[in-house]
């Protein structure tokens, strides 16, 4: 019987069982175990064909280096912009993401963000909590149904958020780099357009410093007081520091946040602030999807094996 393919595992994974999968039916090695990983991969880099990691982890220039015998990476998560693009094309390694599996989780959390800070469902909690109810009134708060949803980034979850608007009679439009044929929805040539338009803008762009920062405060006095804010993709995307003022100051109504630029440590100024929903970065996480997603992580090492391919492949590694 043939050795199975040796792994270097960069972490934990955020399924437990996945770790287990990993162990069982590879020849998988920790590097988080190591207390001088730098002399690990000096000693023993060549060994490895294959990189397991994780959307939030990612592989580093220097990891990749290290590792001259790479071929394969399969990443749990859909964002990449943590995977040292230039020097694993260089290498003509293969990667592989778990998209799709994830859509309608992270959908149904952008809408529950958007309700929440709509309805002011979680300042309501407090509300009651505190005993305020016994002394007054909860403040009124803003209708969802039958208004303008704009979302940044019409990809497979933009789409699936698209569709549960639908259900509440919502209007919708997009801005892409580009438009997305045969789509049913308005495309804006611009975000700034998107976010003038839209009573509520959903960001769903991919990270990376092609998006850095495109949510600034030009931006959100676009949105303006009355509109909301729902992020679901990466922190990175929008200003965090110009949200924080444009709240502050009333220049926008609210924001519900799943994603941050410096996670786990949102700006301190953000907890002060009752027209915001944070959450930890949960949009997938659901027994449903993370299970799915360990699996397809599985998937994608054995369909390289087999046949020199991940199964889901991020597209410049595609285009390898």
């Amino acid at each position: 019987m043939s050795q199975p393919p040796r792994l270097l595992q960069y972490g934990a994974m955020p399924l437990a069982s996945l770790d287990h999968d990993l162990a069982e039916q590879f020849d998988i090695h920790r590097l988080d175990r190591e207390t001088d990983r730098a002399g690990f991969l000096a000693a023993h880099g060549a060994e490895f064909v294959g990189l397991v990691t994780a959307a939030g982890t990612g592989a580093k220039a220097e990891l990749v280096r290290a590792l001259p015998n790479l071929q394969v990476v399969s990443s749990f998560g859909v964002g990449y912009d943590a995977l040292d693009e230039d020097s694993l094309v260089a290498q003509k390694v293969r990667v592989g993401y778990t998209p799709d599996v994830l859509n309608d989780c992270v959908a149904d959390l952008a809408f529950a963000l958007l309700l929440d800070v709509s309805r002011g469902v979680s300042a309501a909690d407090r509300f009651v909590r505190r005993g305020d109810w016994t002394r007054g009134r909860f403040a009124l708060q803003t209708r969802a149904a039958g208004k303008r949803l704009g979302i940044f980034g019409m990809g497979r979850i933009g789409s699936t958020i698209a569709r549960r608007a639908s259900g509440f009679d919502m209007e919708v439009s997009y801005h892409n780099r580009r438009p997305v044929v045969g789509s049913p929805h308005a495309y804006k040539d611009s975000l700034l357009a998107l976010a003038e338009w839209a009573d509520y803008l959903v960001v769903v762009a991919a990270g990376g410093a092609a998006t850095r920062h495109l949510v600034n405060a030009q931006v959100l006095d676009a949105l303006g007081p009355q509109g909301f804010l729902v992020n679901v993709a990466r922190g990175s995307v929008v200003d965090e520091a110009a949200l924080v003022q444009a709240l502050q100051q009333g220049r926008i109504a609210g924001a519900g946040l799943d994603v941050f630029e410096d996670e786990p440590r949102p700006l301190p100024a953000l907890m002060e602030l009752d027209n915001v929903v944070l959450a930890p970065h949960m949009a997938s996480g659901t027994h449903e999807t993370r299970r799915a997603m360990g699996d397809l992580v599985l998937e994608n090492l054995h369909h390289f094996f087999a046949t020199g391919r991940p199964k889901a492949e991020v597209p410049w590694s595609a285009a390898l």
